[in-house]
């Protein structure tokens, strides 16, 4: 069984922002040499996401606009009562998942149709990182 692990670093200029990060895990699984197995795809910080969909301008913004109207920033949390403004961020963190898993057939990703992956990030503006790990044959 081969393994491989890889980090990807991300820094976005806006608190919140959602990247496709399909063709990065594409090349990790690439250079892992894996033709059979499965890629760990998870944020390694707790106010970022990794999640599957549809790669569409209007559903990312439908995305962003569901999330503030749950977690909104402007709200009162109790967690930015310890000196943080970002109560929000960790909220629609855990709404959108902490990682992903994809079957690796054939070398390639295995997606149903239209299935991307995303990068989401909720209290930006910082360097942050993401786990790729690839294990298989």
């Amino acid at each position: 069984m081969k393994s491989y692990r890889e980090e990807l670093w991300f820094e976005t200029n806006t608190r919140r922002a959602y990247l496709n990060i399909t063709g990065q895990v594409e090349a990790a699984v690439r250079k892992s040499g894996v033709r059979e197995g499965l890629v760990l795809v998870n944020a390694m910080h707790i106010t970022a996401s990794v999640y599957i969909n549809d790669d569409e301008g209007g559903l990312l913004q439908d995305y962003d606009a569901f999330l503030e109207r749950l977690a909104p920033q402007k709200a009162t949390y109790r967690h930015n009562e310890t000196g943080e403004d970002n109560g929000d961020a960790h909220i629609k963190r855990q709404l959108m998942g902490r990682e992903v898993l994809v079957a690796i057939t054939d070398g390639k990703l295995d997606f149903g149709p239209w299935e991307q992956i995303f990068y989401g990030e909720f209290d930006g503006r910082r360097r942050k990182r993401v786990l790729v790990k690839v294990i298989g044959e």
